[in-house]
């Protein structure tokens, strides 16, 4: 079987100083791809900066005989997102793949999380990835071609205590990679997310001892560096990946229950119908669960 490579391509990988970015952006940069190595190299709750994570990390890729620059700009800042996406274009030529990694953590119960700590990690998540990918978006447009990988998380998917921040950010960046595929269609620009179960300094406090040998970063990147390469056409879905495990994750509706005088009495007599999981209905826009919905009424 041929080896998927990235010859001529180049990508930038957000949070690629420590853990699964560094291990994105290694993976990317022996298949060929030039990389922009992009931290800000603060401390795990986003204060601080440094330019040594990223510097160490291009120069381990140079040392390999790869091609990568690196940058500390501030993906949650208009400025820096642009920054990050032109020091793809000044350096390389062109940008083709994204892979949105950066994040913060500030784990707090809700009753003793400040406005503060719940909106720098939207800012960082959530925010930073819309930032770098609508700068990517016309380069990636002018050439009708691009990769987009969003970092959602179990967390988002299924929620986590002391996570209302974080688990937010994370089910938002589902919303926002389905609506990146949409978008970027026409332009051969596919968006998916992973959402990964790895030991990294982010989930060490909160993952078992014995996880750290068996989900390792090197475990997630193999799918992150497939779905940002040009033979994958597969766009705006979800993957669950850790420890070998590879799996789509999806979001379905039951068959429901309708009636045409809705009470509230009504509702608590059917709740067994409308908990009803099968068969389900899988849409991938909007339009197509309103179809359903209509549907149901004739």
């Amino acid at each position: 079987m041929s080896e998927l490579r990235f010859d001529g391509k180049v990508a930038v990988v957000t949070g690629s100083g420590h853990g699964l970015g560094r291990a994105h952006a290694l993976l990317l940069a022996e298949r060929g791809a030039a990389v922009v190595v992009n931290d800000l190299g603060g401390a795990l709750d986003g204060s601080g900066a440094s330019a040594g994570p990223a510097a160490e990390v291009v120069e381990l890729i140079t040392k390999n005989g790869g091609k990568a620059v690196a940058n500390a700009d501030n993906v949650a800042t208009p400025e820096g997102a642009e920054a990050i996406v032109q020091a793809a274009v000044d350096t390389f030529g062109r940008l083709d793949v994204v892979v949105n990694n950066a994040g913060i953590l500030r784990d707090k119960s809700l009753g003793k999380m400040s406005v503060e700590e719940f909106d720098s990690v939207l800012a960082v998540h959530v925010r930073g990835s819309f930032l770098v990918s609508r700068a990517a978006f016309p380069h990636m447009k002018e050439q009708a071609y691009g990769r987009i990988v969003n970092t959602s998380s179990p967390a988002g998917l299924f929620g986590n205590f002391g996570q209302a921040n974080y688990s937010t950010a994370k089910m938002g960046l589902v919303g926002l990679t389905k609506t990146l595929g949409i978008e970027g269609a026409r332009a051969n620009i596919k968006a998916n997310a992973i959402a990964p179960i790895a030991w990294t300094r982010m989930t060490e406090a909160l993952l078992p001892a014995e996880f750290e040998a068996k989900f390792t970063v090197d475990a997630i990147s193999p799918l992150v560096a497939f779905l940002a390469h040009e033979s994958c056409e597969t766009s705006g879905e979800v993957f669950s990946v850790g420890g070998g495990r590879v799996a789509r994750v999806f979001v379905a509706e039951g068959p429901g229950w309708r009636t045409d005088d809705l009470t509230m009495e009504s509702i608590r007599d059917n709740w067994d119908t409308i908990m009803t999981e099968q068969p389900y209905l899988q849409p991938t826009t909007l339009g197509q669960q309103a179809s359903a919905s209509m549907q149901a009424m004739l």
